[in-house]
């Protein structure tokens, strides 16, 4: 089959089209027809060399995937070829005791589609069978592709972790990345009144156009002031945190006492100052979140499937652009997702 890999860890330019054989299914998996893979900053990650993480060489990338199942190993009798599918990123053992309690996201042999086995960017994907996810007919193929990350990620960050109650204020960092996006329309179907941030004018307005009530451009020094100020000098409820080390000391200064903050990545750097005076004098909370399990992205489909949850895509681009669309992401040129199809 057609691919686009990297056979070295590096830039942009390390992605390179290839002919690879096509991947064989094990009994539990199935065979899917790749129509659509959408970017996420794991990709970079990944394709970038993450420390103490070792990458199978070649490796192909792609978390996001819909596509339509070519093949069906025979353990998985609730598949049939033909079925047009999107993927649930997340796999792990379906054993262990954090799997069998519905915590498949804490399985100790968790690993996600594109991260340390091979995923989208290419014309064919191997996955197991319980990954695959009816598309709604109403979705197209970006579209389908787009969601199931960055859904799972926000759903369990709001809704699991900090427990998002109807008339809290949530501040939503980087409107414009894809879990941004989601966590401005998650918390508004809460009942939250959203602040969310951005870098530029054009991307508060598409975020105010998703559902924020507030917006705040976050490469003003003083945004923190403009939080409070719009809390009455409160502080927000919740704060929904990816962007690390550039937003981490604002968004602690931007909680009310006794206020959550819940994290699911440091796209702008890991190591992050804390004053733990902060955390502590004002009895502040700090959630770790990564990832979902299977059975929250079955809830969030429900919201999908009527509407309430949509996708925000950016552009669709041809996967022999690979390169073009990592080159995009790591610009932050985008509001919402990239899309690779064939």
């Amino acid at each position: 089959m057609k691919a686009i890999i990297f056979e070295q860890h590096g830039g942009p330019e390390v992605l390179k089209p290839a002919e690879v054989a096509d991947p064989q299914i094990k009994p539990n998996e199935v065979l899917v027809e790749v129509r659509a893979c959408a970017l996420n900053h794991l990709d970079v990650w990944v394709r970038g060399g993450l420390p103490g993480i070792k990458i199978p060489l070649p490796h192909i990338l792609g978390n996001d995937v819909a596509g339509v199942v070519r093949d069906v190993g025979e353990l998985a009798t609730w598949v049939k070829p033909g079925d047009e599918v999107m993927l649930q990123p997340g796999v792990s053992c379906g054993r262990c005791p954090e799997c069998l309690a519905g915590r498949d996201n804490m399985c100790d042999e968790y690993d996600i589609i594109g991260y340390r086995r091979d995923g989208g960017y290419g014309e064919l994907l191997a996955v197991p069978g319980v990954n695959v996810i009816p598309k709604p007919k109403n979705l197209s193929w970006p579209e389908a592709a787009a969601l199931p990350l960055v859904t799972l990620t926000a759903w369990h960050m709001l809704v699991t972790q900090a427990r998002v109650q109807p008339g809290e204020d949530v501040l939503v960092h980087a409107a414009g990345s894809g879990v941004g996006s989601l966590g401005i329309q998650i918390a508004k179907l809460r009942g939250a009144r959203v602040i969310a941030t951005a870098s530029s004018e054009e991307k508060l307005e598409k975020a105010r156009e998703l559902g924020a009530d507030e917006t705040i451009n976050y490469t003003h020094d003083d945004w923190p002031k403009e939080v409070r100020k719009l809390t009455g000098g409160r502080g927000v409820d919740v704060v929904f945190e990816h962007t690390g080390a550039a937003t981490w000391p604002g968004s602690l200064v931007s909680l009310r006492k006794g206020g959550r903050l819940v994290t699911c990545g440091a796209t702008s750097g890991f190591d992050a100052h804390t004053d733990l005076r902060q955390v502590f004098y004002r009895h502040l909370t700090i959630l770790g979140s990564m990832m979902g399990s299977k059975a929250e992205l079955l809830a969030a489909m429900k919201f999908i499937e009527s509407g309430q949850i949509r996708a925000v895509i950016d552009r669709a681009l041809p996967l022999a652009d690979a390169r073009k669309a990592h080159e995009l992401m790591e610009d932050r040129a985008q509001f919402g997702k990239l899309v690779l199809v064939p």
